[in-house]
């Protein structure tokens, strides 16, 4: 809705994990770096830590675009499957034949086609995403597949991926073989004000803006400190700021317009709009009350259609509506 009136040729703070938007902050630098030389150099577990909404996810399909097309790469999303689920997902990942029914069977044709790979020398790569959700029981398995080696390498590169919460994980006494295995790791932090100004520039500039000045430097500060540097956060609020800025007819965000944003994004409805009704307001504010309104009612109105109509949540949102219209 607010390209054209930015100049943009596509949302600049969507949530899809797009590696085109990837920005190498430093420690985004130096992470994907570690990722590169560990699974190239055969390290073994590998384990990358960041807080939610990182760039974990796209730091990873940064990855897979990097690694050479000789790797075999198998990426796990669900990491609440149970270890046989998961063993035949990956064997179905990498185009195993698995017609054996025992899990012994199972791996021991993931072995076979770990060794044809490494007489080809070609490396293969598991990833697993959202690690801390794995249970003790499910880590331990993943621990045995580290055993497929040869006297001088590893056979399979594992990268176990997840938030802070999997470090303490590790720390559990009936783990402490798999803590010990691990050769690598690394860990994203969170944005400084200077990296979030860097990594909103960016994004707008991919997006085709040729003003990479829409939000002020008072407006990215105000962002880092809400958001906590995180970047997910900074983009719903981007995305929150743009629409609020097209309704105002304004290509400049300021502080108060992020504060708006963000009060909105807590509340549903700013202070300064409540108590206001459509009589008071003078006619090009009402102009941009009437905008704002019809916009949220056509994104509620998208979402339902999408998720097929889902009772509850359309309900949900038809209350915030209503209580917006108000």
């Amino acid at each position: 809705m607010y390209l054209r009136f930015f100049g943009l040729f596509e949302k600049p703070f969507n949530a899809t994990p797009d590696p085109r938007f990837l920005y190498l902050s430093p420690g985004h630098r130096e992470a994907l770096a570690q990722l590169h030389y560990g699974t190239q150099e055969r390290k073994g577990f590998i384990l990358l830590t960041g807080k939610v909404g990182t760039g974990k996810t796209t730091l990873l399909n940064a990855l897979r675009q990097r690694l050479d097309g000789q790797t075999a790469v198998s990426f796990i999303f669900n990491s609440t499957l149970p270890f046989d689920d998961m063993l035949e997902y990956v064997l179905a990942d990498l185009g195993i034949a698995k017609h054996e029914e025992s899990r012994a069977q199972r791996i021991m044709a993931f072995n076979d086609f770990l060794i044809e790979r490494e007489r080809a020398r070609q490396n293969t790569v598991l990833i697993i995403d959202e690690a801390q959700n794995l249970s003790p029981e499910t880590m331990e398995q993943v621990r045995l597949l580290s055993n497929f080696e040869t006297p001088t390498t590893k056979l399979l590169q594992i990268l176990l991926v997840g938030q802070p919460e999997l470090k303490a994980k590790l720390d559990l006494p009936e783990l402490r073989q798999l803590k010990q295995r691990i050769g690598l790791r690394c860990q994203i932090p969170p944005l400084t004000a200077d990296e979030a100004r860097q990594y909103i520039r960016n994004r707008l500039r991919i997006a085709g803006a040729r003003d990479l000045g829409i939000f002020t430097d008072a407006a990215i500060e105000r962002m880092t400190e809400y958001s906590g540097g995180i970047p997910r956060v900074i983009n719903i609020l981007g995305d929150h700021c743009l629409l609020f800025g097209y309704a105002d007819q304004t290509r400049r965000i300021d502080k108060s317009s992020v504060n708006e944003a963000i009060e909105y994004m807590e509340q549903g409805m700013p202070t300064q709009r409540r108590g206001l009704s459509m009589s008071s307001l003078n006619p090009r504010r009402r102009s941009q009350w009437f905008v704002k309104t019809s916009l949220f009612a056509l994104v509620v109105a998208a979402v339902g259609l999408a998720l097929s109509l889902d009772g509850a949540l359309v309900n949900f949102f038809e209350s915030v509506r209503l209580a917006v219209m108000r």
